[in-house]
């Protein structure tokens, strides 16, 4: 079957000691922080510690695994995905995905490196389900997961601020 983190384009790949300077220019860009509840910088310093940590633990101990996400035939690493608030018992994480890199947003890598992890995550994790919220004015997210046969149910009314405004958040899942 071939690896199972390897698409046609993208390849997902574990966190590396090289990607410090990315992940430092990623989570400090304050555009993408109202949709992963950041609202400080983060430090090199404890970017660091996350990614010697990483390196450390699996997703049984950290309840959560980023990878990175490769396009080899242009050498680039375009953005990350992650499995957060693993669940052992009830065989259920979370799902989150950044394309950071804007020139590789709407031309499929998103789409492709969910469909990779949503396989991964049946097929090799053996979860049973995976989850995400999404503010209800991103339109892109709302589509990708859409598109991958997540079904919204539920809707946390004014759940997040941005700027002076309140905003829906809207919750979907997968049932794998």
């Amino acid at each position: 079957m071939g690896n199972l983190l390897h698409g046609e384009r993208v390849r997902l790949r574990a966190l590396e000691p090289e990607d410090l300077s990315l992940l430092y220019q990623w989570e400090n860009d304050t555009e993408s922080w109202s949709v992963s509840n950041t609202v400080t910088p983060f430090s090199r310093h404890i970017l660091q510690q996350y990614l010697e940590q990483a390196r450390d633990e699996d997703l049984w101990s950290a309840k959560q695994l980023r990878l990175m996400i490769d396009v080899p035939k242009s050498k680039v690493t375009i953005g990350s995905i992650d499995l957060f608030d693993f669940d052992p018992l009830n065989l259920r994480a979370g799902i989150g995905i950044l394309i950071a890199e804007k020139e590789y947003r709407n031309k499929g890598y998103a789409a492709e490196s969910l469909e990779i992890l949503i396989r991964y995550a049946r097929e090799r994790i053996g979860l049973y389900q995976l989850y995400c919220s999404i503010p209800a004015d991103n339109e892109p997210s709302l589509r990708l997961f859409k598109k991958q046969k997540f079904i919204q149910t539920g809707t946390q009314k004014n759940w997040i601020k941005n700027g002076n405004q309140w905003m829906d958040v809207l919750f979907f899942q997968l049932i794998l």
